[in-house]
């Protein structure tokens, strides 16, 4: 993690706040979580005080759920370098304990229908926040699903607008040197017939878009009679609303919402105590 850069960003020039009212002060102080939540970015956190030369003490870890009032990071050192990383922290851990606590509820949610379904993030990030969003997917027990473009084959309909069918498009997939290493082929379908077409194909992972529950289960169903080895992914359209309707069918839920819609979580910073 770059802090240097982050701080940069926030700082510019100086804190001239803290330079006009304070000269070489010593504090404590405690970051507070101010409602329920499960704990992302505790490590972030301790990077940012640590780069400031600040002695950090956390009093939990990532993934762990908090309650409201209860004490997350202890912090101590040069009172200037604590409010000079405040902001930083906070936004990190925020955001990211906005996610992994969305993403808890979601898994628990959806665990109760089919307990083998699994919740996953997209690539919907925050540009040049991707590690931190998607790894505040998995402590909230979700799945980051492709970090970049390189780490599976997703063929997707702009794909298939392309190509002269679904069956040589995983073809080429399958041939192509990728494939030969082993990464696994996914294909976006809207439609029953292109499903089965992708079984067919020799897809291993189907991902079935924008379909309704009744489509999605028919789907669903179809795939697992022709190769129940097949995974099949449900996105698009899925809310929190409306997702314990899918999850019984379904071996992995997919959703952009986890990380471009998430409110972050309220934590607080505070100095108790003057050294």
């Amino acid at each position: 993690m770059d802090v240097a850069t982050f701080l940069a960003e926030d700082i510019k020039k100086a804190d001239i706040t803290s330079e006009a009212l304070l000269g070489e002060e010593k504090a404590r102080a405690v970051i507070v979580s101010k409602m329920d939540c499960v704990i992302a970015g505790i490590e972030e956190a301790m990077e940012i005080f640590q780069f400031l030369k600040l002695v950090v003490t956390p009093k939990t870890s990532d993934g762990k759920s908090a309650s409201k009032g209860d004490i997350i990071l202890k912090i101590e050192g040069r009172a200037k370098n604590i409010l000079a990383g405040e902001r930083l922290a906070l936004n990190f851990m925020g955001r990211m304990s906005g996610i992994a606590t969305e993403t808890r509820r979601l898994v628990d949610i959806c665990r109760k229908i089919n307990p083998n379904v699994r919740i996953a993030a997209t690539r919907k990030t925050t540009p040049g926040f991707r590690e931190f969003e998607k790894k505040a997917i998995v402590l909230g027990g979700g799945e980051p699903h492709r970090y970049c473009l390189d780490d599976a084959f997703l063929i997707k309909d702009n794909h298939l607008n392309l190509m002269p069918s679904i069956e040589v498009a995983v073809e080429r997939a399958k041939n192509s040197a990728y494939g030969q290493k082993g990464k696994k082929v996914e294909i976006e379908v809207e439609n029953l017939d292109d499903a089965q077409k992708a079984v067919f194909a020799g897809a291993d992972i189907i991902m079935l878009d924008n379909m309704s529950p009744e489509n999605a289960k028919n789907a669903y169903l179809k795939i697992k009679e022709i190769n129940p080895n097949v995974v099949v992914e449900i996105s698009g359209g899925v809310t929190p609303d409306n997702i314990e309707i899918y999850a019984e069918h379904a071996d992995r839920i997919s959703l952009g919402y986890l990380t471009h819609s998430i409110k972050a979580m309220d934590l607080s910073l505070e100095i108790v105590e003057v050294l």
